[in-house]
């Protein structure tokens, strides 16, 4: 993932006739909200091992009720 090129955003924004504390405070929120939303490696990897232990569980319980149906008949 690229950083956020919270300078070059800053530029523009004052280039387009914002003051700079406006510019800079703009540039920071856009920074701290995008990067507040992404996910991580670690993020990742715990949805991973979520979805590990669930989809384990649904074939267990799959294979339960497949075994005891074999059995009834």
């Amino acid at each position: 993932m690229e950083a956020i090129d919270t300078l070059k955003i800053y530029e523009r924004l004052k280039n387009a006739d914002l003051n700079e504390k406006a510019a800079r405070e703009i540039a920071e929120v856009l920074q701290e909200t995008i990067e507040s939303n992404l996910a991580t490696k670690r993020d990742l990897k715990e949805l991973e091992l979520r979805l590990t232990i669930k989809l384990g569980a649904i074939i267990t319980g799959g294979s339960a009720i497949l075994a005891a149906i074999i059995k009834l008949f």
